[in-house]
This record gives C-alpha cells, structure tokens and sequence, in this order.
C-alpha cells in the first residue's frame, strides 16, 4: 500500500515535467522562427515561454498564444499561434497552429491566413500596427514612422482583427513580463478636483501643457540638406520655427477644463467611452503634426507615441467642431488641432514619462524622398495625478473588438436597421396593403434586390447553419456574447429573425432576408422567362422530401460536438459561403454544385430551400411556436377552392386550404389572391350573389 502512494506521489511529481516537455514538432517550428538558435528551452513552469538561445545569448522566447490570450475566434475557438519574439520586442514570425476560422477552411483557403501573419515578422511592438479592413491605398505592409498598415484579408475582416488583437495582447504580455525596457511604470491618474482658472501661458509655465519647438537648422541637420532643396513651401519665415509642437492631457479637468471650458470639458467626457484618454495634440509652423491629406478619425501618420518601448495607439476623435475648440484665455491660432484618443492594447499611463514621434517625410522629386524621425519628451507636472492602488492590465480594460467593428461599419448598420424597420411596417400592415397587388409586387422584388445586393454580397449578411451550432457549442463551452458582436450585420438579423419567428415564424427570414433565397426567386422568375418546364413535385413525394433537411440539421449540430473540423466540412451542404460570400469564385465542385442548385430551381421551385436547407429546418422548427397565424383562410379555401394552392410556388399550401407555416415563404400572394376580387373564387361568388340581388330588387321596382 505504502508503494502505490509513493509511486501516485511521483506520478504527481512526473507529470508536470512531462506536459512541459518540448515535443519535435514543436521545436522544429521554434527553430524555424529563430534559425541561428543553438538551445531551445522547454516552457517555463511559472511563465508558459520557451527561451531560445545562441550558445549563451538570449535570442528572446517564444510561446503559444493560447497560453496568453483566449479571444475567441469568429467560430467560437481561440486561434492558436506559435509567435517569436527577440529581446528587442520584434517578431521573429509567427506560425498558425490551429484554428476553426471557416472563411479559411473551407472557403478562401488558408493560404490567404498565412500570407497574413508572414507581414508581422520584423516589426515591432514599438510600432503602432494598423489592419486595412478595405482595398485602400494604403494595404499591403506599408509603413511611415512607427505607423505601420498591414493588408487584411477580404472576406475575413473579423478573422484578421481578431488575429491582429490576439498577436498585440499577448506579445505584450510576454514583453511587460520578460524583456528589460517594457516594463510599466507605477500607474497613475489625474485628480479629479484639482482644478482653477489658468491662462494659456499659465498652464504652460507651470507645466501642465507640453510644448517643444523643432527650428529648421535642427531639422536640416537631420536631413543632411537645406530645405531649400525640396520643392514645397517648407522654409519658415526668419525667426519661425520649422515645427513647434503644444501637447496637453485632457482628462485632467485642470488641463480640460481650462482649454476646452466647463460646457466643452462636460460634453467631450460625456461622449467618449468610460475609461478614454484623450490628447490634445497642438502645432504651427511649416510642418504641422497632420497633413493635409490626414483624414479625420483616423490614425496619424506623421506623429505617433511611444511609452515603456511600446507603440500607443493615437485615434483621432473628430469632435473639434465649433461647439467643441480650445478656448483657453490668451491660446494663439494653430495650423492644427486635434483630440486624440490613446491607449490600445498597449495602454497609457499619463504621469510617466512618454515620447511623441515625428515623422518627417519630405520629397526632393517623384523618386527621391528623406525621411527622419525626431524624438519629442512627453512629461507633464506630476502635480495633475495620483497613484492607483492597484493597476488592472490593459488588455483587460481596454475595448472589446466588437466595439471597433460597429463603428466602423456605422452606415450599413444603419441602412440594415432602416430596411428592417420598413419591411416590419409593411408586414405589419400586410392586409391592409395586399389589397394592392402591383404594390406589394414592386415592394418585394425590390427588397429581394436589397437582400441580394446589399445584405448578402456587399454587407457580408448571409446567415448559416454554422451560426446555430456555433451558438449551441458557445452555451457548451461558456458562453459570451462578444464572440456574436464581432460581425455586426449578422447580430442584428440574428436578431431580428429570432424576435420575428415567434410572430411571423420562419417565413420573413426565408421568403425576404435570405440572400441565397433571393439569389433562387430570380432563377425562378429567368426559368419561367426561358420558358422552362416547370415541375410541380406529386404531393405524396413533396411531403416526404421536405422532412429531408431535418436529419441534415441534426447531422450537422451533432457532428459539431465531435468534431468541429467535419462539422465544417458538411456544413457545405449550404451553398451559401460559394455563392454569397466568395461570389462563385472557388474550387470547381463548389461552384458546380451552387450552380446546379439554381439550375434546379429554374425548373423545381427553390428546390434547395424545399429540402435540403439545414438553416430553414432550424427556422421552421422553432417557427411552431409563433403566437398569430398571419395569413387568413376563407370557407372555400380548399373546399373546393384551389386557385391559392396552385399559384404557392413553394407548396406550402395543403389542399384542405391550410397554410403549412413551416413551409411558407410569406410570399404574400396568397394575400393578394385573397384580396382580389377577380381572382378569389370566394370574392367572385360573393360579387356574383350582390349582382343577382341588385338585378332582384331592380326587377321588383320596375
């Protein structure tokens, strides 16, 4: 008995060795991050890093990822990478480990993912790196200063953001806990009372502003040339500075309040997030601190800011407006101005010491240009801050990804919710406007062309069965909420279809939000334009087809607590991801069985959506538990009356007259039918029964 405790008691001791032992795999993927590394360490047990070597130099470490961050990615898993790091704060490279990002399994490949975190090696956490979510000007690995724009991917924005934070939060944990020089200084405050009326020169003198002037010697000194050299009008007037640079914490009311006003101070504070920083950045002379190109809420180009060897993010906030403007007793005229926000996922700590950068980027001709960096010192009076007792790391206070998406995707948001909010007036209304059928005609072809067009190619809105088990997996796992906020358009028609099934049911997501379903009623209508036969399905086989998307739903939402990486695969079945997402632009099979699809649906009725969709039977399912039957009946409705059945392109009409809600589209023309008198039989007999009563009543007068 005594044995077996000693031997559980080694055991306990053993296995931790064992989990930290270095496998080859893993060490050959380490040498190739550092390839003049001579010893790689196993990871450290108080700190998951694996130190690398040169002999006896310390080349830096590197580490997984996912021991430092567990930011979840667009499907709902941490992306694992294994990244390097030298004792400079530089990246060695970084290699992708695992990931479940569907976008790169099973759509753009992960070629595009690879090609993404290559552009990280050799920068440095020094730089302020910033990921292009459009084709803009400035994609594709450029720099200028400590500013660097990296190209994203198309098509997988989300993904690559959520890449981009999970390299900058967790290099930065490593760097503020091993590398000399990143370290945080004692985190501190402005005091929230301290406060009195000062002048402009007062606030300067007793340093509660900074300020720095570059004259053009200086500045020529650097460049090696006069600037007479350059063509543009850069040579200050005799006894002018080339640059002079006035840089001010707002936060602190003695700085804010005097510069802004109490009016101005009290609006900005209450518009910006809790927990903002905010820098003013002030300059005149021959080269202000922006350009004229710079564009308002964005990230300067020509100044950044460094703190503990680290880059802080500087985003300008675009609220100097007439309302909002330095207003300081005796402040002279600037040639530019603005209120940065700073921080990132580097933080900032406004009593210690810092440095802005500017960039000076100067053009002799088309092909020449000089470039230099000037180092400005940013220290303020200590007497604007106090100490904070205990100092929570940035990454976990600074903004989710979420937020910076939304944001930045402001005005499809906005014309997403304005297309909702129509299209639930319409609905809402249904009865009273089907009595209009060119109306309710023109209304639905032109918002299958917004559901196409807008939601599904260009806003990216098309939903999918991998939403549902990628839900069902979150609330397994621990669910968060902030891994569905990070595609705003897809949260908010979650939503609103979620909300909408128990009033409707599956129908308005189906027959009117669907992109795909969109994409199909057109191939209908060309089919019938071509003239095509169209098959109508024997009833006895379309009620047995359409019970066939019901097992694919469960195959899939099971497969997926097993194995995310099949589940992916068969949620190819949705041919959604070849034909919205990547625009047929893809392997063969996919395109060919996309295609073929609405090929199909040019003769069958959105044959697809019929009975194979997974999403819809999803839909339908907890569509049963909508609280009103929209859609009216009469007497005659299929006793003996037809006409309605026969015109459901999507047979979802029984031939007792009932509407089959789990099959309905809400194409509404049902409704119209049943509004017209020249097509409802029960209109027309009524009409009928009226005429033989007023011929009645005239024939008795006469």
């Amino acid at each position: 008995m005594a044995g077996r405790i000693v031997l559980l008691l080694a055991c306990l001791f053993v296995m931790p060795l064992v989990q930290a032992e270095l496998s080859d795999s893993k060490r050959a993927l380490i040498q190739e991050l550092f390839p003049s590394a001579t010893i790689i360490e196993d990871k450290l047990p108080d700190f998951p890093v694996y130190p690398v070597y040169q002999l006896q130099e310390l080349l830096g470490y590197a580490y997984e990822s996912i021991d430092h961050s567990r930011l979840q990615g667009f499907a709902g898993k941490p992306i694992s990478m294994l990244i390097g790091l030298d004792t400079k704060g530089r990246f060695t490279g970084i290699k992708v480990l695992n990931h479940h990002e569907p976008v790169f399994l099973h759509g753009l490949g992960e070629a595009p993912l690879f090609e993404f975190v290559d552009q990280y090696e050799g920068h440095s956490l020094q730089e302020q790196i910033i990921v292009s979510t459009s084709n803009s000007s400035r994609s594709g690995r450029t720099s200028e200063g400590n500013v660097v724009h990296f190209d994203g991917v198309s098509k997988a924005t989300v993904s690559v953001l959520i890449i981009n934070d999970t390299v900058l939060s967790s290099a930065l944990k490593v760097a503020r806990k091993k590398l000399e020089g990143f370290a945080q200084s004692a985190p501190t405050k402005a005091k929230p009372d301290f406060y009195q009326p000062l002048s402009w020169q007062q606030l300067l003198d007793r340093g509660y502003i900074g300020h720095w002037q570059i004259t053009a010697e200086s500045i020529e000194a650097e460049l090696g040339r006069p600037l007479s050299d350059y063509p543009m009008d850069i040579q200050p007037a005799d006894g002018e500075p080339f640059t002079e640079l006035f840089f001010a914490y707002i936060n602190s009311p003695m700085v804010g309040r005097n510069l802004l006003g109490d009016d101005g101070y009290q609006r900005l504070m209450q518009r910006i997030d809790e927990g903002a920083q905010v820098l003013a950045v002030m300059s005149r002379g021959a080269f202000p601190h922006v350009s004229r190109e710079f564009v308002p809420g964005s990230s300067p180009d020509r100044v950044g800011l460094t703190q503990n060897n680290l880059a802080v993010e500087m985003r300008d906030l675009n609220l100097l407006d007439q309302n909002l403007d330095f207003r300081a007793a005796g402040i002279p005229s600037f040639d530019a101005g603005n209120l940065f926000r700073v921080g990132g996922n580097a933080g900032f700590n406004p009593g210690a010491d810092a440095n802005l950068k500017l960039n000076v980027e100067l053009a002799r001709n088309h092909l020449m240009v000089d470039r230099t960096s000037l180092n400005i010192p940013v220290r303020f009076n200590e007497e604007l801050f106090e100490a904070v007792e205990i100092a929570p790391n940035p990454e976990d206070t600074r903004q989710p990804v979420w937020i910076g998406l939304w944001k930045e995707r402001w005005w499809q948001i906005s014309l997403l919710v304005l297309g909702l909010t129509v299209l639930t007036v319409f609905f809402a209304r249904q009865k009273t406007l089907s009595r209009n059928p060119k109306l309710v005609h023109r209304f639905r072809w032109g918002f299958l062309f917004f559901t196409l067009f807008f939601i599904g190619f260009y806003a990216q809105g098309q939903l999918s069965v991998v939403n549902i088990y990628t839900l069902f997996l979150a609330v397994w796992d621990g669910f968060s909420l902030n891994v569905f906020l990070l595609d705003p358009i897809i949260f908010i028609l979650w939503v609103y279809t979620f909300i909408t099934l128990f009033i409707w049911g599956r129908g308005l997501f189906c027959g009117w939000l669907c992109p795909f379903g969109a994409l199909q009623e057109m191939a209908a209508w060309l089919g019938e334009k071509l003239k095509f036969r169209q098959i109508k399905v024997p009833e006895q086989w379309h009620r047995r087809l359409i019970l066939l998307k019901y097992p694919i739903l469960l195959a899939l939402v099971g497969t997926a607590f097993y194995s995310l990486t099949i589940a992916e695969k068969l949620a190819e079945v949705e041919p959604f991801k070849t034909s919205i997402t990547l625009f047929f632009v893809r392997s063969w099979p996919f395109v060919l069985y996309a295609v073929g699809l609405l090929v199909i649906g040019m003769f069958i009725h959105k044959f697809y959506c019929r009975y194979l969709c997974p999403l819809g039977a999803g839909l339908a399912v907890l569509g049963r538990f909508r609280l009103f039957s929209w859609l009216d009946r009469v007497e005659l409705c299929g006793n003996p009356c037809q006409h309605c059945k026969n015109e459901c392109g999507i047979n979802a009409i029984r031939k007792d007259g009932r509407i089959d809600y789990d099959e309905c589209i809400q194409c509404l023309e049902c409704v119209v039918i049943l509004e017209d008198d020249t097509r409802c039989v029960d209109k027309r007999l009524e009409s009928k029964k009226r005429s033989k009563q007023a011929n009645i009543l005239a024939t008795d007068a006469g």
